[in-house]
């Protein structure tokens, strides 16, 4: 697993709202990923962004330290971050590199590292992630090969393993929160953003008959396709600006990198009510504006508030947990042999191409007088020859090196 880094900003080590600051602009995130790839020499590289993590997947020769974490960010987030919190990001960063590197990318994928150990979405979330870089040709080969065995890892954790067993996820507790409020199923429900985890809990939602849903979001047709599924109406995200409707819960998670929930928006959406309200972010950074809180009286559930129940869970899957680093072990030591091969197969490629180049040279310079007396047929043997001789030098070498490197320690 040579060259294979991780640099991992999690809510074990980074209070959220600091993490928040990590996450990367959708509009700039294609343009920033090749700028640091090609500055920094790296040959592949994916992103991916949670609500409880922010990870670098590279592979690079050079060592990664704390000091290239600095460079790093500031070359991300063009020196937006103050000196002092790249400081403190990048000492409270964890990097992992080469084996170690694999073995955490399978525990991120199993759900080893989650806020809530056992919750599968994780899994398509770094599935999603490193599609959406592979379709920006950030990614190769390494890191197809790095990701086939991650993901083929955390199946089989999910499938022989009772981790998952009786799920709870981020959504699910958040639901649970929201359900202690006692709020009642006429309830008017503002959904901004239409992604997976607002999907997740808007279908919570309609399954204890909560049935007045308004969706916003920045794509009016996903928007429409989610408030198909509650029985609601969808708007735009513009219209949070214009809708006067009143609210009793908002839910929000968008990919903003600044609050969607504004002072001045959430005034209008207000329409001069007056009563405590319950706003659930499962954003970050978050989305609603810090002066919402302060100035008006709500019930905030956020992802900070989840985390008690989150460790309770995880003393819970313990002896899960160790029946899964059994499993991820035994994928590592399958996985080396593998990667040998397939390193073998890429360095042995120009093999072929290079032999039919001195079999040509030979045919037609080296020996082509030579050649040109001998009659027809014995040219014809000749050809026979060399095309047998050919085949064996390029099958011979390919086999020997394989054993070699696959046999070594």
């Amino acid at each position: 697993m040579k060259h294979l880094k991780v640099i991992a900003f999690t809510h074990k080590q980074i209070d959220l709202k600091q993490l928040g600051c990590l996450v990367l602009n959708e509009e700039i995130l294609d343009q920033k990923l090749h700028l640091v790839k090609e500055k920094y020499h790296i040959t592949e590289l994916f992103y991916l962004a949670t609500c409880n993590r922010v990870e670098f997947v590279f592979t690079a020769e050079q060592e990664i330290d704390t000091k290239f974490v600095k460079c790093f960010l500031n070359s991300l987030h063009d020196n937006c971050l103050t000196n002092q919190q790249v400081e403190l990001l990048a000492a409270d960063c964890c990097i992992y590199q080469n084996e170690e590197a694999l073995n955490y990318l399978m525990r991120v994928a199993s759900s080893f590292e989650s806020l809530v150990v056992g919750e599968k979405e994780i899994l398509a979330q770094v599935r999603k992630a490193y599609e959406a870089c592979r379709a920006k040709n950030l990614t190769g080969d390494y890191l197809r090969m790095i990701m086939n065995q991650v993901v083929k890892t955390a199946k089989q954790v999910y499938t022989y393993t009772n981790i998952s067993k009786n799920p709870i996820s981020v959504v699910s507790l958040a639901y649970r929160k929201l359900r202690d409020l006692k709020i009642c199923a006429d309830s008017r429900i503002l959904i901004i953003g239409a992604g997976e985890t607002n999907q997740n809990i808007a279908q919570y939602l309609k399954k204890h008959k909560y049935t007045n849903f308004s969706v916003f979001n920045r794509t009016l047709s996903k928007a429409q396709s989610l408030a198909n599924q509650l029985g609601g109406k969808a708007y735009d995200l513009e219209s949070l600006k214009q809708v006067k409707t009143g609210f009793d819960v908002i839910i929000t998670c968008t990919g903003s990198t600044q609050p969607v929930l504004t002072e001045e928006i959430y005034a209008n959406l207000l329409n001069g009510e007056t009563d405590q309200k319950v706003i659930v972010d499962l954003a970050i950074p978050n989305d609603t504006a810090p002066e919402i809180l302060t100035r008006n009286k709500v019930n905030f559930i956020e992802i900070a508030d989840l985390k008690d129940i989150a460790e309770k869970n995880m003393q819970e899957r313990y002896q899960e947990l160790i029946n899964g680093e059994a499993i991820i072990e035994r994928n590592l030591l399958e996985f080396r042999p593998v990667l040998k091969q397939r390193r073998v197969e890429l360095a042995m490629k120009e093999v072929p191409e290079k032999i039919k180049e001195i079999k040509n040279r030979a045919l037609n310079n080296v020996f082509v007088d030579d050649i040109n007396l001998l009659d027809e047929n014995s040219k014809l043997i000749l050809e026979k020859v060399m095309a047998y001789v050919e085949k064996k030098y390029i099958s011979i070498p390919m086999v020997m090196a394989k054993e070699i490197l696959v046999n070594c320690d």
